[in-house]
């Protein structure tokens, strides 16, 4: 991929039984230098993504793709959730985590709480998750445990 002024990439691949992750402030070469040293490259399903930031600054830890608090699910995500704050409070009181600044930590926590509570599928979850949120994005989901149904849409 050619440099077009994004900040960080990173990628997550599943290899079978583990879902791994590498990212990184910077540029794809930059990733290609690091991804040797955090994970194995042998996959059969990955997702990536380049950043340009909207919350938080550009850092390894706002890189994407992010993991839920419970690492069954990883997101990327391109656009803004314009509410995530008022859901991070919500998510916080309910006993989540984050270790980012970004909003697109906050999806993919908001979807695994819609998920394991109102106890269905990926996609369902997406589309209620979805309909809690306001703002304009493209998402792709992963489930480990699920690896052949992934989802992903777009909103604005």
């Amino acid at each position: 991929m050619e440099y077009r002024g994004y900040d960080s990439a990173g990628i997550a691949l599943y290899d079978g039984e583990n879902l791994k992750l590498s990212k990184t402030k910077g540029k794809v070469s930059d990733l290609e230098e690091r991804i040797t040293k955090d994970i194995t490259t042998h996959g059969t399903v990955g997702i990536g993504h380049t950043r340009w930031a909207t919350h938080g600054v550009p850092n390894d830890v706002n890189s994407h793709p992010h993991y839920s608090n419970y690492g069954d699910l990883v997101i990327i995500h391109n656009g803004i959730i314009e509410n995530y704050a008022s859901i991070k409070k919500e998510l916080i009181k309910r006993g989540y985590t984050f270790s980012s600044d970004t909003d697109t930590e906050v999806l993919i926590n908001l979807i695994e709480d819609v998920k394991k509570n109102e106890k269905v599928k990926l996609g369902k979850a997406v589309q209620i998750a979805l309909n809690q949120v306001v703002g304009a994005y493209a998402i792709a989901v992963f489930d480990k445990n699920k690896p052949r149904r992934n989802c992903g849409c777009k909103i604005g």
